[in-house]
């Protein structure tokens, strides 16, 4: 079976795994959406299904305030003893943190804080029991041994007491790297004898890269690889680029798996829109203990993936009739989540959202729950339910990135009129490039995601979708729009400065590449 890269499309990036008999778990970093660090489990590392998140309580991830790509950076997995722990940084609140579980399709414990600085926490257990917290860390003043040209970051780590949080060691830099900007993403290993230490270097950007040393003790001296980097993806000549932030697997067969992020560019000049997406590349050792990752550090179109008997798991549902208890896994809601944010319970069979006075431009606490685009060629579409008695009362659906890059397709009242209309937030810039009058009753909004634009459009009575826009999706690329996250496809309703005095209710929401909607 070759290996249909990536592995996790959509806006999952900073992969983390870890291995249980015949069961792998991954992780990613979910930033200032909530619930945090969604949780995925295979069997073959080909095929995954999300079975939860990490964070579910906001006691577990306060998003009260922060700022646009804030939040929940860079966790790392790990099993020991019976016990899943997951590490990872809050860089709006409290800083380094981890949780633990001795079921990971369940609920996971309360915050354990570390008094860590830096990024990207990782730990490693130790055949000794010992236990190991290695970060990034930025160093100021400069030792003597510190590049100035690249002054600042490197790898710290400590050893901490699992069962506290608290240090049995001080931080103290390990390894600055081989040279590459900000050296990031610490994972420790000890295979045999030996103790590995991978990086990732060079900015989670097109020169990114990851890098590995190794040494007699985890605390180094390290030797640097003699083929760093041993995976990059430099040039323009390859679909995939940014190749980096990786963890490192042993599979039930023997064999050596890698997982890292990356994105998709396309158009020239390049730019991408789905975020940093989670890729799998094989891994062989040589004669001499050294890591190969890919086709000579490359991850390809067409690699031959793991020979582990395939588990096909069944796919999620196109349409979401909102018909269950709870909210299903896909979707987040942007910050902390409110009381009053949606109910599933005002009207069965509806998801109900009634919007405050925040606007989408002034982003949380604004009402929206959304889910991840995962393929550049989608189609979407949802039913509303929605009559405002006021002007200024809005809801729909928006194409979101961040606060200031974001097309949202909308009914809304103005002058009395009820409308459906097309708005462009690009940077400082805000227009209504299109709206139509409409009568009363249920609309369908339809939103076809392709490669380089969105088409929006609208339905009344089950007739067919009538367009109303078009939106180049450059213009809230990473590139332009800048911030480590990736689009998000959101339901929203605001009363634009005062709160709404009409409930918004979603009767269905449609999600599915358009391969797929075509067989089925």
């Amino acid at each position: 079976m070759k290996i249909p890269n990536p592995i996790i499309p959509g806006f999952y990036p900073d992969p983390s795994i870890c291995r249980v008999g015949h069961d792998y778990f991954l992780v990613a970093s979910s930033f200032e959406y909530f619930p945090g660090v969604p949780l995925f489990h295979s069997r073959d590392l080909i095929y995954w299904r999300q079975i939860g998140h990490c964070l579910t309580r906001p006691s577990q991830l306060p998003l009260v305030t922060f700022t646009p790509s804030g939040g929940i950076f860079a966790p790392t997995i790990r099993y020991h003893n019976g016990v899943f722990y997951m590490v990872t940084t809050n860089v709006t609140d409290g800083g380094n943190f981890y949780v633990h579980t001795r079921d990971p399709f369940g609920e996971w414990s309360e915050p354990i804080w570390v008094d860590q600085s830096g990024i990207d926490p990782s730990l490693y257990f130790d055949d000794d029991g010992r236990v190991y917290l290695t970060s990034t860390f930025i160093h100021e003043p400069l030792p003597e041994e510190i590049d100035p040209a690249n002054p600042s970051w490197g790898i710290q780590q400590s050893e901490i007491d699992i069962a506290t949080g608290l240090h049995l060691s001080r931080p103290r830099p390990i390894w600055f790297g081989t040279g590459g900007k900000y050296p990031e993403a610490p994972h420790l290993y000890k295979i045999g004898d030996t103790y590995y230490l991978m990086i990732a270097e060079g900015g989670t950007e097109y020169n990114h890269r990851v890098t590995l040393a190794r040494s007699a003790s985890p605390w180094g001296p390290w030797e640097p690889c003699p083929h760093n980097p041993i995976l990059s993806q430099g040039g323009l000549h390859s679909p995939f680029q940014g190749l980096g932030h990786a963890d490192l697997v042993k599979a039930h067969d023997g064999s050596w798996w890698l997982v890292c992020l990356g994105f998709r560019p396309y158009s020239y000049p390049p730019y991408y829109h789905l975020g940093r997406e989670t890729f799998l590349a094989p891994v062989t050792w040589d004669d001499q203990g050294w890591p190969h990752v890919g086709d000579h550090g490359r991850i390809r179109l067409a690699m031959a993936g793991p020979h582990l008997p395939t588990v096909v798991w069944e796919r999620p549902p196109i349409r979401d009739d909102f018909d269950q208890p709870e909210l299903s896994l896909p979707w987040n809601f942007l910050g902390h989540p409110w009381a009053d944010d949606g109910s599933l319970t005002d009207r069965p069979g509806a998801l109900r959202l009634l919007g405050n006075a925040s606007r989408l431009d002034d982003g949380a606490p604004v009402i929206f729950i959304g889910r991840r685009q995962q393929h550049l060629d989608a189609q979407v579409a949802a039913l509303l339910d929605f009559e405002p008695d006021a002007d200024g009362e809005e809801a729909g659906l928006t194409v979101w990135m961040n606060p200031r890059h974001h097309y949202d397709l909308l009914v809304m009242q103005q002058a009395g009129q009820r409308r459906v209309a097309v708005r462009q937030r690009i940077g400082p810039l805000t227009a209504v490039v299109a709206s139509e009058d409409i009568a009363p009753g249920p609309v369908t909004l339809t939103i076809r995601a392709e490669r380089e634009k969105y088409t929006f459009g609208f339905s009344l009575d089950s007739a067919e979708p009538h367009t109303l826009a078009t939106g180049d999706t450059r213009y809230i690329s990473t590139e332009v729009a800048g911030g480590f996250t990736g689009v998000y496809l959101a339901m929203y309703a605001t009363g634009n400065g005062q709160a709404s005095r009409t409930p918004a209710f979603f009767e269905w929401f449609d999600y599915g590449e358009v391969d797929e909607q075509s067989t089925t």
